[in-house]
């Protein structure tokens, strides 16, 4: 169902191109057993996310470019580990950001979450971007034990529950 609102959101996204930007950004967690961690990844527009850096610390970082600045790598780590909170069993987690690198215009981020030996419960609050866009939404992509679900969150529903 999540997919296929999404792909409506983008035809009509898409249909308006003229009207407005269509903000998104994409979530994949993949749960490790063997491990027991969630490998992470964001993909999110350089652009985007260039614009919410030049709000929140006033300065502009050129992300993705060979100007980008020294100190960019905390920043980009800090922000996302301020907008994303994830809740394993009704306890919180620690994410830990592994790096980055650039696809094009967008960037990819990799973190890693540990999880217990058993998911029963999931929850994730995602307000990446909400700062600057109330029009973003954030498709969290979840696989535990090959059971694929996904979340649509957005600026009115940052936070989503899932249950294994």
């Amino acid at each position: 169902m999540v997919k296929f609102i999404f792909l409506i959101s983008m035809v009509f996204g898409l249909s308006g191109a003229g009207a407005h930007k269509f903000y998104v950004a994409v979530f994949q967690m993949d749960y490790v057993a063997d491990k027991n961690v969630i490998q992470m990844t964001s993909r999110v527009f350089i652009d985007d996310l260039e614009n919410a850096f030049k709000e929140e610390y006033k300065k502009k970082f050129y992300l993705g470019t060979s100007k980008e600045l020294p100190e960019a790598k905390k920043y980009i780590e800090a922000y996302f580990l301020e907008n994303i909170e994830v809740d394993i069993n009704g306890k919180p987690t620690t994410i830990k950001y592994l790096g980055r690198e650039v696809e094009e215009d967008v960037l990819v981020c990799y973190y890693t979450i540990p999880t217990p030996n058993t998911i029963e419960l999931l929850e994730i609050k995602n307000t990446t971007l909400f700062g600057t866009y109330e029009e973003q939404e954030n498709m969290m992509h979840i696989n535990i034990n090959n059971n694929k679900k996904s979340l649509l969150l957005t600026f009115n529903n940052p936070k989503g529950l899932l249950k294994y």
